[in-house]
């Protein structure tokens, strides 16, 4: 009966010893590993904030280096922008029929003659300006073009109606005519439109 009892107790020794060990290599494992992973841990946050904050300041570097070629390109292309629509402005006015008659009326002319003029001087005036089409926006080189076709049908309607050998005065009055019975000369509406883009651009 005593036999039995030591034996008993030595396994229960030897198991607590086991224990005992077990904890320990726990305990020694959790000393070394968990500081080493929480500097692991600390040196992965440092590692990516730095990597955020450059990716940052990168994207904000490539931003101010775009503003600044756009502002450039605008310092460089603004000028040449205003500079065709005031040349279309100028050659709306030439075109505008009033004007148009001053400038291609010619004492002796006829009727045909100044008809042939007027048409004359706005296809020479329209070649001259057409490039300028590159620096405004398609709406506004539709209301030219369509202001100058619109000038030359009243011309042609006008030169209609009145004989080819009259005067050129009578084709002159027969324009003026035509005109005031629009709501708004041809060229009236383009320049306006243009104008409006300009404050835009502006």
């Amino acid at each position: 009966m005593p036999a039995k009892v030591v034996i008993i107790n030595q396994n229960c020794i030897f198991l607590k010893t086991k224990n005992t060990d077990m904890l320990e290599f726990l305990s020694e494992f959790i000393k070394i590993v968990l500081p080493a992973a929480l500097v692991v841990y600390g040196m992965y946050l440092i590692v990516n904030t730095f990597l955020q904050k450059e990716f940052e300041k990168r994207a904000v570097d490539i931003q101010l280096k775009n503003l600044d070629i756009q502002i450039k390109n605008n310092e460089l292309v603004l000028p040449i922008r205003f500079q065709a629509y005031e040349r279309v402005c100028l050659f709306l006015e030439r075109i505008a029929p009033h004007n148009l008659i001053l400038s291609s009326n010619e004492a002796g002319m006829t009727a045909a003659q100044l008809q042939q003029q007027m048409l004359f001087t706005i296809r020479e005036e329209f070649a001259h300006n057409m490039s300028q089409q590159v620096y405004m926006s398609d709406d506004a080189w539709k209301h030219v073009k369509d202001a100058m076709e619109n000038i030359v049908s009243v011309i042609n309607n006008s030169a209609q109606i009145v004989p080819a050998n009259a005067k050129a005065f009578d084709l002159a009055k027969v324009i003026v005519e035509v005109l005031m019975q629009l709501e708004t000369e041809p060229t009236a509406a383009a320049l306006q439109f243009i104008k409006n883009e300009i404050r835009q651009v502006m």
